[in-house]
Formats: structure tokens, C-alpha cells, sequence
């Protein structure tokens, strides 16, 4: 199954442990089976993870997602915010990972491993498609903009003008994740970019999904006005 692809490319964004390097190899090994173009995204995180302490990947790991954040794994949140739309999602999110079994640990329903591992469990493949079109892409986009080094460079200078904080400056491999979502992105592309081409013509199958694109009150775009150049 397609879909269990996305599973095998979560453990990429785990919390690091000594399981990392081998779900790299995995993830290597199914991207130069299936989806080749991603691979170099991928060799350049598999090298960081070689030459990385567990100390040092744990610290950009936290600095990447949670403390002092480049972008936050929560796909509810960079999709809708603080708007509203965003509690119905994860109210809907909920329900879609108990009606799958799939164990969310202590992270909320919209992280980004719960839903990877969540894709391959929906017996509903069009709302599945859906789902990555609608919200998963979108917020891959939304998150890799943050990884562009205009933005890099203006983040560390505002945090340490305005916390005096440790931030990632001229850490050469501070950035690795931002590789590990491109080539998430570029898998997620390989299988859905004829849906994501013709997403006017999808039904709304779930109002949680499709409120990623009507959303009157919050910015978010249209999942078309989001691809990379």
C-alpha cells in the first residue's frame, strides 16, 4: 500500500533516539525504490544524523519544533491558527485517529507523525487523498517557508535582541529538518499532485478538511497558491 509509505517517513520526525538512524535507512530505501527526486533531501538529513551526537540532535530536534520554534508540527495549527476552525479540527481529528486505533502517545491528533501514521489506516482513500491535499501539503509549504534563510537569519537576530536567547546561529546543519519535510513533500507530490491539481473539483467530504480552503476568518491560502518554486 502506498500510504504506508507515510508511516515509514514519521520516524523522521520523532524525538531522536538511538531508532533514528535505521528509520532513515528504511526511508532511504523506500524513496530510491519509489520516489527517487526525494532522496537528496533525505541524504543530506541521513548525513547529519551519522555525524550527529544524540545530545546535539535532541537540542535542534527541541529548538526545530518546539522550544523556540522554526515551525510547529501541529498541522491544525499551521493551517488555521488560533481561528476557531482549528478546535473542530482537532475535535475531527480525534475521532478519525480512535476510529483507526492509532496510538497518538502524548501528542495531540493533528501532529505531524500521528497523521502520517494515521494515512495508511483510513479504509477512506478519498478522504485520505483529501486530507493530504487540503491539509497536509499545504502545511508542509507553509512550514518550509520558515527554513528560507531571510527568514533564518531575521529570527535569530529578533531573538537575540529581544530574549538574548542561544538560538542556531551559524549552525551549519541547523536546518536538516527543513530537508527532511522537502522530501516528505516531494513523496507526498509523486502520488497526489493530479488531486492537488484538481482540488476545485473535490467533493467536500468533510467539512473539517475542506475548511482548510474556505476558510473566511483565517489567512491561510488555497492549497494551489502554496507550491514551491
Amino acid at each position: 500500500m502506498q500510504a504506508e509509505r507515510y508511516a515509514l517517513m514519521a520516524g523522521l520526525f520523532r524525538y531522536p533516539s538511538p531508532e533514528l538512524p535505521g528509520a532513515v535507512q528504511a526511508c532511504r530505501d523506500m524513496l530510491m525504490a519509489t520516489c527517487p527526486e526525494a532522496v537528496p533531501d533525505l541524504d543530506r538529513f541521513a548525513t547529519w544524523v551519522e555525524n550527529t551526537a544524540m545530545y546535539d540532535q535532541e537540542e535542534i530536534y527541541t529548538r526545530t519544533f518546539h522550544v523556540q520554534a522554526i515551525c510547529y508540527p501541529d498541522l491544525g495549527y499551521v493551517i488555521f491558527g488560533e481561528d476557531y476552525k482549528r478546535g473542530e479540527f482537532l475535535v475531527n481529528m480525534k475521532r478519525e485517529q480512535a476510529e483507526a486505533q492509532n496510538d497518538c502517545g502524548g501528542e495531540l491528533p493533528d501532529n505531524l507523525v500521528n497523521v502520517l501514521t494515521l494515512l495508511p489506516l483510513m479504509k477512506d482513500h478519498a478522504i485520505r487523498d483529501e486530507l493530504c491535499v487540503r491539509i497536509v501539503m499545504p502545511a508542509l509549504r507553509i512550514m518550509l517557508k520558515e527554513f528560507e534563510t531571510a527568514r533564518m537569519a531575521m529570527r535569530e537576530k529578533m531573538l537575540l535582541r529581544k530574549h538574548n536567547a542561544i538560538v542556531l546561529q551559524g549552525c551549519e546543519d541547523g536546518n536538516v529538518y527543513g530537508n527532511a519535510l522537502n522530501a516528505l513533500l516531494t513523496l507526498l507530490l509523486s502520488e497526489h499532485i493530479e488531486v492537488e491539481n484538481h482540488v476545485n473539483e473535490l467533493p467536500a467530504s468533510q467539512a473539517f478538511i475542506h475548511g482548510a480552503a474556505t476558510c473566511g476568518t483565517c489567512s491561510t491560502p488555497h492549497p494551489k497558491t502554496l507550491k514551491t518554486t
